[in-house]
């Protein structure tokens, strides 16, 4: 079974490697998935002792959302499941309160529950970030109204992070944070002060760090961001990291020890798209760094970027 860690402020207590369900019923891209797929994904997930499942409304068109309310069916008092609000289904933004209250209503009615474990503001700008938007009220009255347990933010940069924090009483964040994405590290001394749940996100840098692309790769969808230039640029690091693969561990693995090794988070959440690949994600569970290791992967990445002046794109 898969350790469990506390997510923060909050009583819950959830698997250190959770399913991120971005790829979960998405017919576009990977190669598409069925719906019976789907569910049996989740179903394994559950089996191997993953609790927590990440998934918002515009994931795969709102099918993520609706598969695994399927999947987990007489299961939901065993799971935590996290979702967002923000990014509409069919594409733009609504951070109104208004949109707000009709994406909770549509993302409860899909995922066939009366409440979500955690809710999540979804990249907003950075206006939305501050304790003084609409959004925040309305957090609180659906927390009052039983409709989510807890609330924050999913953010990129460490500067979104002390805006969140500073000005707001959210419990959660979903963090990008990955070997070479570690801007949001340089906030960490705000997230022990508050006592707050960390969830990364984009764990394996969209699968750079599980070791499957090289300077010869090419990508459609979103990952058809990366141009030649940059896919380059990208497989030159995952050259670097090799001297982390052992017998024993791949880089994908230790990409996931390597967040694992930090207290401030509490879990990582990698896609999944594959039995295979679930077993490879659930196999980091329980493994970490050590602190020269981990030490090393930091002064990398502070060289890679100029100390965080030179960010990668995402």
């Amino acid at each position: 079974m898969l350790p469990l860690r506390r997510l923060g402020q909050t009583e819950l207590l959830v698997s250190e490697v959770g399913f991120g369900a971005w790829q979960l019923g998405n017919g576009d891209q990977w190669g598409g998935m069925t719906d019976a797929l789907a569910h049996n994904l989740v179903h394994q997930a559950i089996d191997l002792g993953c609790n927590l499942f990440d998934t918002a409304p515009n994931y795969a068109l709102s099918h993520s959302e609706r598969l695994l309310g399927e999947a987990l069916q007489g299961k939901r008092d065993k799971v935590v499941i996290v979702s967002k609000f923000g990014h509409q289904p069919g594409g733009g933004l609504d951070f109104s309160a208004d949109g707000f209250w009709r994406s909770l209503h549509g993302s409860l009615a899909r995922l066939k529950t009366d409440y979500l474990d955690v809710f999540l503001a979804h990249s907003p700008p950075m206006d939305v970030l501050n304790g003084q938007h609409e959004i925040w009220p309305a957090l609180r009255e659906a927390q009052q109204q039983g409709k989510i347990r807890h609330y924050g933010a999913s953010v990129d940069y460490a500067h979104e992070v002390r805006e969140t924090l500073q000005t707001t009483d959210a419990q959660v964040l979903e963090l990008m944070f990955n070997v070479l994405h570690q801007d949001v590290r340089l906030a960490f001394d705000l997230v022990r002060q508050h006592d707050i749940g960390v969830i990364t996100k984009v764990p394996l840098d969209s699968g750079w760090l599980s070791g499957k692309y090289h300077a010869q790769s090419t990508f459609d969808g979103v990952r058809a961001r990366w141009d030649a230039t940059e896919v380059r640029r990208r497989a030159a690091c995952i050259d670097d990291l090799q001297w982390l693969v052992s017998a024993d561990r791949s880089l994908g693995q230790q990409a996931l020890a390597y967040l694992l090794s930090y207290a401030e988070v509490t879990a990582v959440i990698p896609g999944i798209r594959s039995s295979e690949q679930l077993q490879a994600n659930f196999s980091s569970a329980g493994l970490s760094l050590n602190a020269v290791q981990r030490s090393k992967l930091e002064q990398y990445w502070n060289s890679l970027t100029t100390s965080g002046q030179q960010l990668l794109p995402w």
